[in-house]
């Protein structure tokens, strides 16, 4: 058997659901409290206990979340015990890529939904695994391909040697652990190096081509000198198309319903990855044209004349990206942008960064900090530490008052940005909207 200590967490709740379908039996621990990763584990019937050191049997193998030590019984058991074999997750599938033509999806912004994207590509031009980082993993027996999105995240990537290691761009975040931005660059330049064929980055990006590259690279972009480019470019409400070149000759036209230029590019590293595999360009128009998106990414819900939007945003420049979105998608709407903030080192250090691209917005209110929020040493700051730099800003709290004065807003977009579980805010809004109405 397969255990899980951290079953909830969107990588191993992922990887729990990928070893399940290959028909090896699966469990897993976790906090008692619902996440909503949790709901395709329980299609699967995959058992989740309570922590407890009794879990962990001789034979099991056990498999840990990367933020797990011996403080935690269940790990403690397991390390204890001669006759179990314990790994955390990020050995467990670095050693797990091996089996496949592995595809590693990086980068600062973009990684979830173009990893969701790829697969969808795929999954019909040959067998197909797939790991995203929202929670979601498929598989089939006897796979050719393994999709995987990758975390820099404590650089959790360094076990990881891909076939294809695609970086869709970089920009200083986890500040908490990557102290300078160099530290974080050199990161993903680690990375990359380990990729066993190629290496495939976004062109454009304003440090990833001039990082020491020791595999061979694909760039994929819409400036001239990039492998692949896009040119004559249509972004507007009716969604993206563009011409693509391979090597300076035409490749394909492409029209898709997705919007704004950063998901052309999230869209052209997919469209790389493809040409790279011999795929032409008429299958791949027919497949990206299908794609819905993936979870809490720009997840969108309707009532009357308001749109409401809940996304993982948690970085300005993702912030930046859900706005510049919704005005092209929307025009004519307000915006109301609502953002929790996640990680106390991230606000304190891109306070006003925060403030500058929520003033973007129509309406900007924030949301403190959760209760469960990863307490880090040395930094004692609530959401002021962002509001003081937007006077015009408000703060709200995930009530019924609040969702009510929210709902005070019509004919509007409401975006509801953080990876904390802001999507119950959002509920509550829809739900004034509509007590509203009776």
């Amino acid at each position: 058997m397969y255990y899980f200590v951290g079953i909830k967490g969107s990588g191993m709740a992922s990887l729990a659901e990928i070893l399940h379908d290959l028909g090896y039996e699966v469990a897993g621990s976790d906090i008692d409290q619902y996440i909503f990763i949790e709901d395709e584990l329980k299609k699967r019937h995959i058992p989740i206990y309570s922590w407890n050191k009794d879990n962990i049997k001789d034979g099991m193998h056990v498999i840990t979340g990367n933020d797990f030590d011996r403080s935690n019984p269940e790990v403690a058991a397991a390390q204890d015990n001669p006759n179990v074999i314990c790994q955390n997750y990020c050995e467990f599938l670095g050693d797990f890529f091996n089996n496949f033509i592995s595809i590693g999806i990086a980068g600062t912004h973009g990684k979830t939904t173009t990893t969701g994207m790829c697969y969808h590509l795929f999954k019909d031009y040959d067998k197909t695994n797939v790991l995203i980082g929202d929670g979601t993993g498929y598989a089939v027996k006897d796979a050719k391909y393994f999709i995987s999105e990758v975390d820099e995240f404590r650089n959790h990537f360094k076990h990881y040697y891909n076939d294809y290691a695609l970086i869709n761009n970089v920009e200083w975040d986890h500040v908490d652990y990557y102290k300078t931005f160099d530290s974080y660059k050199q990161a993903f330049e680690d990375y990359g190096n380990r990729a066993k064929k190629k290496i495939v980055i976004w062109g454009d990006d304003p440090y990833l081509p001039h990082m020491n590259w020791t595999k061979p690279v694909i760039k994929f972009g819409l400036k001239d000198g990039n492998d692949i480019q896009a040119r004559n470019v249509i972004n507007n409400e009716k969604g993206l198309a563009f011409d693509v070149y391979a090597h300076g000759e035409l490749f394909g036209h492409f029209v898709l319903p997705f919007y704004g230029i950063h998901t052309l590019y999230d869209t052209l590293a997919v469209i790389t990855l493809g040409y790279l595999e011999g795929m032409d360009a008429k299958f791949i128009q027919d497949h990206l044209a299908t794609f819905q998106g993936v979870k809490r990414r720009y997840t969108v819900k309707t009532y009357g004349d308001c749109v409401f939007v809940d996304d993982y945003a948690h970085h300005p420049t993702a912030i930046k990206y859900v706005i510049d979105e919704t005005r092209i998608r929307y025009p004519g709407k307000k915006i109301v942008a609502v953002y929790q903030p996640d990680r106390f080192s991230r606000a304190l250090r891109f306070a006003k960064r925060f403030a500058q691209v929520m003033d973007t917005a129509d309406y900007p209110y924030f949301v403190d900090f959760p209760a469960n929020a990863h307490k880090e040493p040395g930094i004692d700051i609530d959401v002021t530490e962002i509001t003081q730099y937007i006077p015009r800003a408000k703060v709200v709290k995930e009530n019924a008052e609040d969702a009510a004065k929210l709902a005070q807003y019509d004919n509007a977009v409401f975006l509801f940005m953080s990876p904390k579980d802001i999507y119950k805010l959002e509920d509550l809004v829809i739900e004034a909207k509509k007590k509203a109405d009776k």
